[in-house]
């Protein structure tokens, strides 16, 4: 498994363990870059320290927040959904990479690991 798939394997451990997930917003929203294929991506973090990684990285005045997973779960991924956004998992390293996911992927997932 590489960086990627070990990162996103470490996201759904974590979050079923802490029940939360975390991310990172300024007073306008949170960021949702585009991915290699042209989508929007919502990245999220399974830990304060990851999301706190990465707002360092990005900078721009953003701040780390939490979210129960059961509010994410219920409410965001479907709004992404309908947005048509994807889900950023546990993007790491310099350039904060790695894998996107379909919100009903990561919901399956969940669902796999309850």
């Amino acid at each position: 498994m590489g960086q990627s798939g070990s990162q996103a394997a470490a996201f759904f451990r974590d979050v079923r363990q802490s029940r939360v997930v975390w991310l990172v917003r300024d007073d306008d929203g949170s960021p949702a870059p585009l991915s290699a294929d042209g989508t929007r991506s919502l990245p999220f973090w399974s830990t304060s320290a990851r999301a706190q990684r990465t707002a360092k990285i990005w900078g721009h005045g953003l701040r780390v927040e939490s979210m129960p997973l059961d509010t994410w779960r219920d409410r965001d991924l479907p709004d992404a959904a309908r947005e048509g956004y994807k889900i950023g998992i546990n993007w790491s390293g310099p350039r904060l990479v790695g894998w996107d996911f379909t919100p009903m992927e990561v919901l399956n997932r969940l669902a796999a690991a309850d």
